[in-house]
């Protein structure tokens, strides 16, 4: 079998699944969705690690087994909402050549720096965890904070590209 009849072949399979008349939009929504939830998993785990290093240290405030299922929640929220943000924030990003300021700077650096903020939280956690270090709590409340700053930089920046979405959708 010739390589171009395989792949003849291979488009007309597609054609004959493209039948299933499934909206294109529908599905890219359920995959962008799907991917989201995943998201908001890698933030959950990342807030799993921040709150057992946290309920670890055992003082004051972080003496309860809350803490970890909040930092979970937290990290959830701000994985979801804040590090894929829509098409239509980055397409404005990147206009010309030209620095010319569009609003959408700001978006960009809150998310990537709140997602960076929160991965070193997640990976000190992780490292805390697993060498078994008895660490200071001014270093633990480090940690604490990057997770705070970072998920919260994240929904910050989640909320305000989503605010933008309205306008550019009525044009």
């Amino acid at each position: 079998m010739k390589i171009s009849s395989a792949i003849s072949s291979a488009f007309s399979a597609t054609r004959r699944v493209g039948n299933l008349r499934i909206a294109r939009s529908s599905l890219i929504k359920s995959a962008h969705l799907l991917e989201r939830i995943g998201l908001a998993a890698v933030g959950a785990s990342g807030g799993l690690y921040v709150g057992a290093t946290l309920l670890r240290q055992k003082a004051g405030l972080f003496e309860s087994g809350w803490v970890v299922l909040i930092t979970m929640l937290y990290g959830a929220l701000g994985y979801y909402v804040g590090i894929d943000l829509s098409g239509n924030v980055a397409r404005r990003s990147t206009s010309s050549i030209s620095e010319e300021w569009n609003g959408s700077e700001p978006v960009e650096i809150m998310s990537a720096a709140g997602t960076f903020g929160a991965a070193i939280a997640a990976t000190l956690s992780v490292s805390i965890l697993v060498l078994d270090q008895n660490l200071p709590n001014g270093l633990i409340g480090f940690v604490a904070g990057c997770w705070v700053v970072g998920s919260s930089l994240q929904v910050a920046a989640g909320t305000m590209a989503r605010s933008y979405e309205a306008p550019i959708g009525e044009q």
